[in-house]
């Protein structure tokens, strides 16, 4: 028990290190957070930082995802502990103590946390999630695509209920994180992959 809340409480303060905060940081002396989307995450690096550290940052912070998983299955080799050590990774990037609880939307550490706990699963919604962006070259869009999906093909592949509920609340943390997105793609004005900010896309 006392190793499960160590791995859960180490994930949360992993999940904290905000690799966009820290790049915009040492590369242009900015709070990413007051650039572009304002948004602590990799689409916004790009937007922001160009193309090399947005890699990095959606890299990294897919790590992290990782590392929290594997910290859970070293310390408790528990199906529940490691779901639990994903999601407060995910959580951190969400609201990292170390940049007063504003980070990102949690996307790229997602993937690293399902990519982890069911491989095939996350791999078949990330197909899909991908096509979705390279069509309509909506990262948001894309992002719940792949989040809505993760727990449908996660029953199909039947994997076990831990990790099935806990990728439902994941889903329920990408939907909430995204809920200015979603009006916007509602409303038309959600903007493109490799548009400026307020820039307002072209209706087709």
């Amino acid at each position: 028990m006392v190793y499960s809340i160590i791995a859960i409480m180490a994930s949360y303060l992993i999940g904290s290190i905000s690799f966009s905060l820290l790049f915009a940081k040492w590369l242009r002396g900015i709070d990413i957070r007051q650039h572009g989307s304002g948004n602590a995450g990799a689409t916004n690096t790009l937007r922001v930082l160009g193309k090399g550290p947005a890699i990095c940052v959606l890299l990294l912070d897919a790590v992290k995802g990782i590392i929290a998983v594997l910290l859970g299955w070293w310390l408790a080799d528990n199906a529940w502990v490691m779901v639990g050590c994903g999601i407060a990774a995910i959580a951190g990037h969400n609201w990292p103590v170390y940049f007063r609880f504003r980070g990102g939307k949690g996307i790229a550490t997602t993937i690293g946390v399902l990519a982890m706990l069911a491989f095939w699963p996350a791999f078949t919604a990330g197909v899909l999630a991908i096509a979705s962006i390279v069509w309509k070259r909506y990262v948001s869009l894309g992002s719940l695509i792949f989040t809505l999906l993760t727990p449908v093909f996660i029953l199909i592949f039947r994997y076990e209920w831990p990790i099935f509920w806990g990728s439902l609340l994941i889903c329920a943390f990408a939907f909430y994180r995204h809920r200015s997105n979603i009006m916007k793609l509602w409303r038309g004005t959600e903007n493109r992959l490799g548009s400026k900010k307020g820039e307002v896309p072209r209706v087709r």
